[in-house]
Formats: structure tokens, C-alpha cells, sequence
């Protein structure tokens, strides 16, 4: 077995190491190779099972094993079922197999181990990890539309009991620590790097009569199966509490990963894995599984591998960075550099209001701390490397220059000029505006191929996203610096064009205005938020238009209308109403809701915009997507897009569009019909809705003859 991805190592005392290590890449993976290896491995246990004591299993990797081939997997059709039955059943029962061996089998998990690494381990009598808070153990497959179909959920739900299995791995993909799996009982015991072999060879040799609990006569299954009264009692609620948290959007992988856990537990362990596997083919010949494995997975990938950066050798990590304004934008951005080990400074019109920007990292910090997730000692680090001030003067030695300061040229011009006489030379400079164009601020300062915007998203601790875009005279090199400053934090960065709103906010504004013209047309209020969620969407667009505030948008549409654009949206009136008797949004405690005591829709809504039916729900949740599909369509025909990748990562991490399209170009993809389809459907909502729905020429020309966005970007 010279090509084997498994090494074979017997000891003195009959304990087999069997060493995951594929030649051909840097992670182990349910590839082919591993499939024939792990195959050929089993073979041999069963041969020479006489001469041996127990089976040890690692890796020489730096993560224990990577999962499932999602290169394989994306390829699936339902043309092609059968063969994805027949291979997750191959993988199955390799691991039965060696759960069954009749000898003790241990792992020694000496990094991740997500999905199919996970699903390996847990078919080991005995698991001992790593202790290493950088080890995530998990199954994070419902996050690209899948269930773990390698024994994952007949496994998990077998050893922790239904409820915590579901809750605390398998509906959200969560990844735990070292220390929570061992609380869970995911694993049995931490050991240091040095240890880890040497403790799993220690239990089997200790154990030789090993075996699953779940193969011990008499073993029950913790909270009970379907049958007992007490789980029986709760378990109506389960697929009613699963709507509520998915707020009636189409995904179907949680829906099948919870029939699938609530029947295995109803048989036999070996029927489980037939009823676990005929879900999982349900999911991986799906289109949703399709969409969110390209999205989240390959262009992910591909901008966070550098895809979209230009080709500069140089590479730039940020040593010292001055963050200017320090509200809760620039506080957040503040907290992004200190959290990756960077010094900042912080700079406002004065040190106190310097000091209320540090005050809120330090509460993010705090909370950290309260939670187990950082030691005082960290915190107290993290802090002292955040510097508050108001002199200009303290930003000598920043490299890079973040400016956060209200929407408003003149003063963006100032603070970077001061800045740009300050920090070093060559320093970075770059805007966190949403809207003005990077170009027209680029004009304050001396060097303006330095310049580039860098718009984060809030709250920007949570949000993984950030926008760069790129000025007429933004040079590649300092693009290529603004890419790898905001890898160097952890983030996700996209590259457009400098355009007024550039592409998220472009985008974003289509949504929210589309709300806002349903309501006009007849459509009650939480309809039209039903409208959104149900369609995938996190949040409803009146919901956001009164947490933006109903002003904003209405700036914006007045500065473009300023520059000479022309702007018929049926949406503007409805803002314009709200705000003429004072509703301007949740700051102010009343927009389409009242936010006080509790949020509700504001009576009077129905007094100025009366309901009718109008617009047919399904109308209405296409108009959503569609809105923002078309324009994205027209920001890459205008080349404000450079990829489809940026389009869909943007879309889906900055702007809310649903994952279970694989982003905004993607959903034109994936169309019934492809884009020939969705052209169709586009000039039909134009039609009867508006001209905004009317299909630009770079759908046209996709059409006819049958093709795709992907395929044409590319080209």
C-alpha cells in the first residue's frame, strides 16, 4: 500500500498506529484514496486481528481530518444517486467495521476534527484530544446545506441523547473546544502533544474488551429514545421550535437532520445507517446543497486564498494602525487590529471621546472574559495595545490609517490629510465609508494612489466582511496592502469599483426600498416581512429600513438625484411620509415599528398605506430577490464587479442575501430555467412592477444561446 493515505505502525506490545497522511494534499479528506485505503486497512485488521492488541488512530497532518470531498459532492445530480448511495454506504460501513473489530480502537485527535474527521473518531471506542483551545471538533455540515452522512448523526444522538446531540452539534454546526467536547462527552480525555499517542496506546492496552456502548446489551441511550414517555412528551416541539428559528425559510438540511436523528434512534444501529444515508443523498443531489457548497466553500476559498487581489509579490502585515473616530464603528474596527496582536491608535477631537471608543472594545473584551473565552491576563494585553488620544501626533508610526468619521467629505478630507503628515511614509489610507465615492475623497491628500476604501460592516465584531474599493488613481499596491491588512484580522475582503454606493450598499438599498414599495402597493406589513423571511432572508426590509434609519436612504437618493441621477422608485414616497410626521426609525423609538416597550407595527401604517391583494406572496418574495439580483447584474456590467465570487461572498457575509442561493449570481445561475429562465421571470415583474426588474444586456447575452454569469465572468 506505497500509495496508501493511512500508515501502518505496529509496536512491540501489538498496538497498531494507523497515521492519516495523504501524499497529494495538505488535509486529509474522504477522497477516493481515502476511501481505497481505509478499505484496504480494515482488511488487513480483519486478517492479522490475532496478533494485534488494539488500533490506535491519528494523523500526521496539522488538523486530524478535513471531512467530506466537497469537490465530488458539488458534482452530484440526481442523475447520479445512486452511485453517492453506494459511496456513503462504502465509508459506512468501513467504520462499522472497525467499531466492531472485537479489539479496542482509540483516537488521538491531534487537531480539527470537522464532519467526516468527527465521524471517524466517533467510530473509536476511546477519543483523546489534543488540549489546544485552537482544536474545533463539530459537524458543520448543515452550514453548506448537508447532514453528516458518514455515522455522524446515529453516532452522536447514540452517545449524547437526542436533545443535546441536536442542540449542541448537529441544527447550528457549531464547532466546541477541547474542554466542551470533554463536558459534552464527545471525548474521554486532553492530553498535550506529547502525550496523545502514548495515552491512547495506554487505554487500549487497558481495554481489551472495548466495544460501543451502543453494541453493549442493555446500554440506553441518554434522555431516552422516541418511545420513552419522557423524550416522547417533547419531541412535537422540535420541528415547530426548528421553524421558529429558521423563520419559515427554505432550508431542507435541518429539517432532514432532525427526521433522520429522531428515526435512527427508532432502530437498529445498522438500519440507522441506511435511514441517515437515504437523507444525506436527499441533500447532496439537492440544488441548495449545490448553491451553498460553491458559495461557502469554493469562492469563499478562493477570495480568502487571495483570488481577487492583484498580483503585487510583496506581502504587507500592518504593524502599527491609527483608527480615526472612535464611535462604535470605529471602536470595532479598533477592536479588529488589537484582536489580531496589532497596536492601535485611536483617535478622536479629543481624548475622552477617544476613551468612550476604548470603553466599548473593553466591554467586548469583558464579555469575552465572563464567558471562559479569554483569561484576564489576555484581556488586559488585548486592551493596553489600543491607545486613545486626540493628537494627530500620536499617529506617527502608523503604517496604516483607517478613517471612520461621519459621511461627510470636507471632514474626511481633513482627518486624512492630518493623518497622511503624521504616520509614515507610504502609510495606507483608507476610508470606512459606505457611500462617497473613494475617488473624490482621494483628492484631500498628497498621495492618493494610497488611498482605497475599506468598509466594514457593523457590528464589525461579528460581521466577517469587509468592501474595498478602488479609486481611479488607487494603485495595485496598495490594494494588495488593504487585501492582506484585512486577512492579517481574520476578515473576508471583496474588490469593487469605485461607484456611488459601490456594491453593497448599492444592493442593500434595492432591498430596503423594494420593502418599502410593497407596503405602498398594498401588501400588510408583516406580510411583506413574511415575504423576506420566508424567502431566506435574516431579517425583514422594513425591519432594516427602521434600523439604518428611514433618513439614510433618503440622503442618498437625494445626493445621487444631486450628481443628476433620475430616481422614480415607488419606495422614495413611503419613506418620505413616515419621516414628515417625525418616524424616522428605531433611534427614535418609532419608523414602521414602535421599538417602545416592545416592537410592533406602528397602527397608522395601514391608515396611509391601506392593504389589498394586490401583489401575490410569491410576487412579492421574487421581488425581493430579484431587485437585488438585477442590480448586481448591472454593477458587474458596469464593472463595478470584478468576479462573481466577490458578488456572491458580498451578497451573502455583508448584506444579508440568503445563503440557500449561494449568493446573487448564483441565484441567477440556479434559476429554474438558468439565466434564460430568470430573464423571463425578470421581464414579467417588470412589467407588471416596474422597469427597475428589466434585465440588463449582460443577462441578454447570457440567455441565448443557454449559459451562465459564472461562466461568462470567467471567460
Amino acid at each position: 500500500m506505497s500509495d496508501s493515505t493511512i500508515r501502518w505502525e505496529q509496536d512491540a506490545d501489538g498496538v497498531v498506529v494507523l497515521t492519516l497522511d495523504d501524499p497529494a494534499s495538505s488535509a486529509n479528506t474522504m477522497n477516493d484514496a481515502y476511501v481505497r485505503s481505509m478499505g484496504e486497512t480494515v482488511d488487513r485488521l480483519e486478517r492479522e486481528r490475532e496478533t494485534i492488541r488494539g488500533v490506535v488512530l491519528t494523523s500526521a497532518k496539522n488538523t486530524f481530518f478535513a471531512g467530506g470531498n466537497l469537490g465530488s459532492l458539488i458534482r452530484a445530480t440526481p442523475e447520479t444517486r445512486d452511485q453517492v448511495l453506494a459511496q456513503v454506504t462504502l465509508v459506512k460501513s468501513q467504520l462499522r467495521r472497525l467499531e466492531t473489530l472485537g479489539l479496542p480502537v482509540a483516537a488521538a485527535i491531534n487537531g480539527a476534527a470537522l464532519g467526516g474527521g468527527l465521524e471517524i473518531a466517533l467510530a473509536t471506542h476511546h477519543r483523546v484530544v489534543l488540549d489546544d483551545p485552537k482544536v474545533k471538533l463539530g459537524f458543520p455540515e448543515v452550514t453548506l446545506g448537508l447532514l453528516p452522512g458518514g455515522g455522524g448523526i446515529v453516532r452522536s444522538v447514540r452517545l449524547l441523547g437526542l436533545t443535546t446531540a441536536l442542540l449542541e452539534l448537529l441544527l447550528q454546526g457549531q464547532q466546541v473546544r477541547p474542554e466542551k467536547a470533554m463536558k459534552l462527552g464527545l471525548v474521554h480525555e486532553l492530553a498535550s502533544a506529547d502525550e496523545l499517542v502514548g495515552k491512547a496506546k495506554q487505554w487500549v492496552l487497558a481495554n481489551p474488551e472495548a466495544a460501543q456502548p451502543w453494541d453493549t446489551k442493555g446500554y440506553k441511550v441518554p434522555g431516552g429514545t422516541p418511545s420513552s414517555p419522557s423524550l416522547a412528551s417533547s419531541l412535537p416541539a422540535f420541528p415547530a421550535n426548528l421553524t421558529k428559528q429558521l423563520k419559515g425559510a427554505p432550508y431542507p438540511a435541518p429539517y432532514a437532520i432532525l427526521s433522520a436523528a429522531v428515526e435512527s434512534l427508532q432502530v437498529d444501529v445498522d438500519t440507522a445507517f441506511t435511514v441517515e444515508g437515504r437523507y444525506f443523498v436527499d441533500l447532496v443531489v439537492g440544488q441548495v446543497s449545490t448553491n451553498m457548497i460553491q458559495a461557502l466553500w469554493f469562492d469563499l476559498n478562493r477570495i480568502n486564498g487571495g483570488g481577487s487581489r492583484p498580483a503585487v509579490e510583496e506581502r504587507h502585515a500592518a504593524r502599527k494602525v491609527g483608527v480615526l473616530g472612535a464611535g462604535m464603528m470605529g471602536a470595532g474596527i479598533a477592536h479588529a487590529f488589537a484582536k489580531a496582536g496589532v497596536d492601535v491608535v485611536l483617535k478622536d477631537v479629543s481624548v475622552e471621546a477617544a476613551e468612550k471608543g476604548r470603553a466599548h472594545v473593553t466591554k467586548l473584551v469583558d464579555k469575552q472574559v465572563s464567558r471562559g473565552r479569554m483569561s484576564e491576563e489576555a484581556a488586559q494585553a488585548f486592551l493596553a495595545r489600543i491607545t486613545p488620544t486626540g493628537e494627530a501626533a500620536d499617529l506617527a508610526g502608523c503604517d496604516v490609517v483607517v478613517e471612520a468619521v461621519f459621511e461627510d467629505t470636507a471632514l474626511k478630507h481633513r482627518v486624512l490629510s492630518e493623518a497622511e503628515s503624521h504616520a509614515v511614509g507610504g502609510a495606507l489610507l483608507a476610508s470606512n465609508t459606505s457611500t462617497l465615492p473613494i475617488t473624490g475623497l482621494a483628492e484631500g491628500v498628497q498621495r492618493p494612489a494610497d488611498v482605497v476604501g475599506m468598509h466594514f460592516f457593523s457590528p464589525v465584531d461579528k460581521m466577517p466582511l469587509v468592501e474595498l474599493i478602488v479609486g481611479e488613481r488607487t494603485s495595485d499596491e496598495a490594494l494588495a496592502r488593504a487585501y492582506d491588512v484585512v486577512r492579517q484580522i481574520g476578515k473576508t475582503p471583496i474588490v469593487v469599483q469605485d461607484s456611488r454606493g459601490f456594491f453593497t450598499s448599492r444592493v442593500f438599498g434595492t432591498l430596503v426600498m423594494e420593502g418599502a414599495a410593497l407596503l405602498a402597493e398594498g401588501l400588510a406589513p408583516m406580510s411583506v416581512e413574511r415575504a423576506a423571511l420566508q424567502a431566506g432572508f435574516p431579517a425583514g426590509p422594513l425591519t432594516l429600513l427602521d434600523e439604518v434609519t428611514l433618513t439614510l436612504p433618503l440622503k442618498i437618493r437625494d445626493e445621487a438625484a444631486k450628481a443628476g441621477a433620475t430616481d422614480d422608485h415607488p419606495g422614495v414616497a413611503v419613506l418620505r411620509a413616515l419621516v414628515e410626521q417625525g418616524r424616522t426609525g428605531k433611534s427614535a423609538g418609532k419608523g414602521f415599528f414602535d421599538w417602545e416597550p416592545e416592537k410592533r407595527v406602528w397602527p397608522g401604517l395601514t391608515e396611509l398605506f391601506p392593504s389589498s391583494d394586490a401583489v401575490p406572496f410569491r410576487d412579492a418574495q421574487e421581488r425581493l430577490l430579484f431587485a437585488m439580483a438585477v442590480e448586481t447584474a448591472r454593477c458587474l456590467e458596469e464593472q463595478v464587479l470584478r468576479t462573481v465570487e466577490d458578488a456572491n461572498i458580498g451578497s451573502i457575509m455583508g448584506i444579508g442575501f440568503p445563503p440557500l442561493y449561494g449568493g446573487v449570481l448564483q441565484y441567477v445561475d440556479q434559476y429554474a430555467g438558468g439565466v434564460a429562465g430568470f430573464v423571463a421571470r425578470a421581464d414579467e415583474l417588470a412589467d407588471r412592477y416596474g422597469e427597475r426588474f428589466r434585465p440588463p444586456a449582460i443577462l441578454l447575452e447570457r440567455a441565448v444561446p443557454a449559459g451562465s454569469l459564472r461562466a461568462a465572468v470567467t471567460a
